[in-house]
């Protein structure tokens, strides 16, 4: 091993103690910056990442739409289901309706599903609050927890839905009285578009809202765990020869992905200002040590020592600091997010924020999801970080001549 990682070890560590607090105050900057951007960066990408699985849970992995009705999707619905990747597919037709119950009118999206069929895309089941799936049928609707609040509406209840089917029917002098339908059921997927905003009835019922006849709006497709979305997606637009399109749900949720992906990028740009600061923790002792081993650092020199050799003993001061700031970062870090739930709790009880947080919050519980690419990113940038804090002191000490360091008091 040189002599001056042995020197640079022996300066962090002196021979007889355990503790140096000159090591302490080093590391423990870089050790609050590391752990503070890795618990953001984590819940950023918990976030991105419960999102996007309530997405891809409510929406199916994929979907295949025109830009008209589809007649004759039970031939879509065979040539999918005879690919192995296909695990279900249920048909469904969608619009928007005017609710209203009394004096208070909405104007949600409807969305008629089969049942049967459904059940196996998305788990309606798991997110009813109130009702069950055997209670719709072609004169229920379910109701999401927003419309259900507007309207004040509760399980039993009658409601009135207009359609764009009336106006057609007036404009042939026709009238068209409104759907009176019964609340079967509340439910709550946790994702806000749907939740405030949306309204399942059977497919039947659609279809006679909307004058669908026998036809459908598009497929819902579920895909084995493992498979690669966007792969299938050109596979089955290639099948079909463009006369329909197949879409994944990222490509209809694109949007407000890249915000989630733009927000997480631009929270690691302004936290990584933390790790620039902390850096200045290990600037200083390092500066004040090139002062207090002065004469050292000529007695060095005087033997032989290049200023290479002098100015790398500071250097990998500075290296190994921040390594070990790295590992106590993520360490801190890792206990912090361990923990997550219970100081969201305390600090909610001391604040007097209570259960109100949860009435806001899409979630039951503070979500996190580490990504290893990420811990290296933050890891690297520490590390360099720590090193261009070395070169400063390290240039100091390398430039000293050997005369005037042995001189001085």
């Amino acid at each position: 091993m040189p002599w001056y990682v042995i020197i640079a070890l022996r300066h962090l560590f002196p021979e007889g103690r355990w503790f140096s607090l000159f090591t302490f105050i080093s590391v423990i900057g870089t050790t609050l910056g590391v752990a503070l951007l890795h618990i953001v960066i984590a819940v950023f990408n918990g976030f991105g990442y419960e999102i996007r699985g309530r997405i891809a849970e409510s929406f199916g992995d994929l979907r295949v739409e025109n830009r008209s009705i589809l007649y004759d999707y039970e031939e879509y619905s065979e040539k999918l289901l005879a690919d192995d990747r296909v695990k279900a597919v249920a048909p469904y037709a969608h619009g928007m309706v005017m609710a209203q119950r009394g004096n208070l009118p909405v104007f949600p999206a409807i969305q008629g599903i089969d049942l049967v069929q459904e059940e196996e895309v998305v788990p309606i089941a798991k997110y009813l609050q109130v009702g069950a799936l055997d209670d719709l049928d072609d004169d229920s609707i379910f109701l999401s927890s927003g419309i259900a609040s507007r309207l004040g509406a509760y399980v039993g209840v009658e409601i009135e839905l207009y359609t764009p089917l009336l106006l057609e029917k007036l404009k042939q002098d026709e009238i068209l009285l409104p759907r009176q339908v019964r609340v079967a059921g509340i439910f709550h997927t946790g994702w806000n578009d749907l939740d405030e905003n949306t309204v399942l009835c059977t497919l039947r019922l659609m279809q006679d809202l909307y004058g669908l006849e026998e036809g459908v709006h598009g497929l819902k497709v579920r895909l084995h765990e493992g498979e690669d979305e966007m792969a299938a997606a050109e596979d089955f637009n290639e099948l079909f020869e463009r006369r329909v399109n197949v879409f994944t749900w990222m490509d209809s949720n694109n949007a407000f992905l890249s915000v989630l992906q733009f927000e997480k990028r631009m929270m690691f740009f302004l936290l990584s200002f933390i790790v620039l600061v902390a850096s200045f923790s290990i600037i200083s002792p390092l500066l004040i040590a090139v002062v207090r081993k002065t004469r050292e650092i000529g007695l060095f020199a005087s033997m032989g020592a290049t200023s290479s050799q002098i100015a790398a003993c500071f250097c990998l001061q500075a290296v190994f600091l921040g390594l070990v700031g790295v590992l106590s970062g993520f360490g801190l870090g890792a206990i912090a997010l361990r923990f997550r739930d219970q100081i969201i709790t305390f600090f909610a009880t001391v604040t007097g924020a209570g259960d109100s947080i949860h009435d806001v919050y899409p979630f039951s519980f503070l979500p996190s999801h580490v990504q290893v690419s990420d811990m290296l990113v933050i890891g690297l940038l520490a590390l360099i970080v720590s090193f261009l804090a070395g070169i400063i002191p390290a240039l100091k000490a390398g430039k000293m001549k050997p005369v005037d360091a042995l001189r001085s008091e």
